[in-house]
């Protein structure tokens, strides 16, 4: 059953731009690596560092560190757990638009 207020099914997690567009990536795909994410999203280590750890702690997404050659290599992607918040996120922002066209 649909919730009165849509935006009670929001995820705090993804209400930051920079965790929204991380896991919009890693829905898309089946992982991504920190380097390619960083580019994509145009943010500093830091920043993209501070932002992948909170969705680790959340479980949204795993780490996958390997070594290609010498040079380590860290690829993320999404959990389960985070798939399905994120789509729950999405889907109570669509039932929000929904609602304000059919007023």
């Amino acid at each position: 059953m649909a919730a009165k207020n849509p935006f009670e099914n929001l995820d705090k997690a993804f209400e930051n731009r920079v965790r929204l567009q991380i896991m919009s990536v890693l829905v898309a795909n089946e992982r991504y690596d920190f380097n390619s994410l960083k580019e994509l999203l145009s943010i500093t280590d830091g920043n993209l560092a501070s932002h992948l750890k909170a969705l680790e702690k959340d479980e949204y997404i795993v780490v996958n560190k390997t070594f290609v050659g010498r040079k380590p290599n860290t690829n993320y992607a999404a959990t389960e757990k985070g798939k399905k918040a994120f789509k729950q996120h999405i889907d109570a922002l669509d039932q929000f638009l929904k609602l304000q066209r059919g007023k």
